[in-house]
């Protein structure tokens, strides 16, 4: 019996923002409230940790390790991993523990949540993803976009800046490198399209 081997389905690149709309992004929310302080928060460690929605609305404040310059988050299969965080990200997070998180904290309250919503509960996947949605809409990005958009970009501008993958798969706590590798394959497409781009014989 002949065996005929069926075309593999394409596989679909995750999309990302380029560094540009990255920092339109971050600097939207307006950090001269708390709510503003808190998007801002989110937004810098979500790009500066590759961290999924989930593991970042249940950051507690014990999982802060600041002052070391890292965070710990417990991941899928409740795997345990230790995340650097960058000055700015790190910056930007402690002005909103210091000025903005109070302001929304209810006595009333009692948990120990890093982002608060205005009642001052534990801010919800899809409180995020809202609040996302409409800030991307101010910064001027008429692209689709989801809280994994930033995480996504997070390890495609890691390996375009020369990350090994290895390392990269244990930022984003993925089990199977074969995952992390799709990351990869959007590096060399925006390659290419910046070599159709700019080369005069492309």
């Amino acid at each position: 019996m002949i065996q005929i081997e069926t075309p593999k389905q394409a596989q679909t690149l995750p999309k990302i923002l380029n560094l540009n709309d990255v920092e339109k992004l971050l600097e939207a929310p307006n950090g001269a409230n708390p709510l503003g302080m808190r998007d801002q928060a989110m937004l810098e460690v979500l790009y500066a940790t590759g961290l999924r929605v989930t593991e970042l609305v249940r950051l507690q404040m014990d999982d802060l390790h600041l002052q070391m310059g890292f965070i710990q988050t417990i991941g899928k299969g409740d795997k345990e991993r230790i995340i650097p965080l960058g000055k700015t990200a790190t910056t930007v997070l402690e002005r909103y523990l210091e000025f903005g998180r109070p302001k929304l904290r209810r006595v009333s309250e009692r948990n120990d949540f890093v982002f608060l919503n205005h009642h001052g509960r534990g801010m919800t996947r899809q409180g995020f993803w809202k609040n996302l949605k409409q800030i991307a809409a101010k910064a001027g990005i008429d692209k689709p976009i989801t809280p994994h958009t930033l995480r996504h970009s997070f390890a495609t501008h890691l390996l375009e800046n020369g990350a090994d993958l290895r390392s990269v798969q244990e930022l984003l706590g993925h089990a199977d490198i074969s995952t992390t590798q799709i990351y990869t394959h959007v590096t060399k497409a925006r390659l290419k399209d910046v070599y159709k781009q700019y080369h005069p014989r492309a």
